[in-house]
């Protein structure tokens, strides 16, 4: 249900989460789940069904964590994908990945999971929050949205962030597109790396319809200037040849990158996904990041409304940092394999590796997709001549 005009809305929210995607309407599903009671208001500057540049992937664990929430069923229309390759400078891996992920475009990924959060009990307004005032009893958004908890999944260029003071978190800027899957890429997920420092890679995403999502991105570094469109999509062309032909839908988007620091600030206003910078810098995977987080901040606000002494939401931010605490973890692991695989001979060490050993390749999978930890034996192939 969408409601259409905000004085329509309650006084006062147990939750108001801004920004719908797969971060916010995670954040209603992990409230809701926990308590069906909860006033859930859900807002977005969009309506749905929207496209999203992102490259599309959604890895078997983001289900997992949905299917605790009781949102199951979500893809099973689209064709699974269970082929991994990575290459670099003639150096490739190409193998069978333990478990089939898939490639679905946010513009039906997100809006099926939005329904989910709608049929759960959130309700679902379509408005863009410009301003944010945390109060010593709620939070106020744009002066006439009060609520005990705020979550923010408002995206890279999150509004709620800034409203916090954080500052802005390292970069990487994408490419994508989606053209007629070509010969030898299908049914796969194809990577192929930059030449030089890293990370810059090319990519082609067999959506099993024909099409592929194939986009190229980078690292933003201070004091160089953005590359361009143009650049872009010769980077692209050059490191996945005949890729662009035929392609629509170029956009391109800012990912906010992880860091070894992640800590999730204290009080009534929580971040999940692209709005806390949670992008893995190894491999700008964020969906699953989104989802976790959001299950996670919508738990945290039931907690600090029912579960605690004084139950008036400002112990959300405790609460969550001690929910998210394995994931900071796996974010130290993360941001360490990204900065090891931004040199072009440990990057070319791990490619060995993973072809040399399925273990290797899962490990690597696991630590780039979804919640995983630089293994033994992802170190041992690393240091290996």
């Amino acid at each position: 249900m969408i409601l259409s005009r905000l004085d329509q809305v309650k006084p006062v929210w147990d939750l108001a989460i801004v920004g719908a995607g797969p971060a916010g309407a995670s954040a209603a599903l992990g409230a809701l789940a926990a308590d069906p009671a909860l006033s859930v208001l859900l807002l977005d500057r969009a309506g749905f069904p929207r496209d999203k540049t992102c490259g599309d992937g959604i890895a078997p664990h983001v289900l997992d964590l949905l299917g605790s929430v009781g949102v199951t069923g979500l893809l099973d229309d689209w064709t699974p994908v269970r082929r991994l390759s990575l290459e670099r400078d003639g150096l490739v891996v190409d193998r069978e990945m333990q478990r089939a992920t898939w490639v679905v475009p946010r513009e039906v990924f997100d809006a099926r999971l939005v329904d989910a959060a709608v049929a759960a009990g959130a309700q679902l307004v379509r408005h863009r929050v410009r301003a944010m005032d945390v109060r010593p009893d709620c939070v106020v958004l744009d002066g006439s949205i009060a609520a005990k908890v705020v979550v923010g999944a408002d995206g890279a260029q999150s509004v709620v962030r800034r409203g916090l003071g954080l500052k802005a978190a390292p970069a990487a800027l994408a490419l994508r597109g989606y053209a007629p899957t070509r010969a030898g890429r299908e049914e796969r997920q194809a990577i192929v790396y930059g030449p030089g420092r890293q990370p810059s890679y090319a990519w082609s995403f067999d959506r099993g319809d024909g099409l592929s999502n194939v986009g190229y991105g980078e690292a933003l570094h201070p004091g160089r200037p953005h590359p361009t469109r143009a650049e872009l999509l010769a980077k692209l062309e050059r490191l996945l040849p005949d890729s662009t032909r035929d392609g629509e839908e170029w956009k391109a988007h800012h990912l906010p990158l992880t860091t070894w620091t992640w800590r999730p600030p204290p009080g009534r206003v929580l971040l999940a996904g692209d709005a806390a910078a949670l992008i893995n810098p190894m491999t700008g995977e964020g969906i699953y990041y989104a989802v976790a987080t959001g299950l996670h901040a919508g738990r945290a606000a039931v907690g600090s409304l029912r579960g605690s002494a004084a139950a008036d939401g400002s112990g959300a931010g405790a609460i969550y940092r001690k929910l998210v605490r394995p994931l900071a973890a796996h974010f130290r692991h993360a941001t360490l394999a990204g900065r090891l695989s931004g040199v072009p001979a440990v990057l070319d060490r791990g490619i060995r590796g993973a072809a040399a050993d399925q273990r290797v390749f899962d490990d690597l999978v696991a630590l780039g997709l979804a919640d995983g930890r630089i293994t033994g034996r992802v170190l041992r192939s690393l240091v290996r001549r």
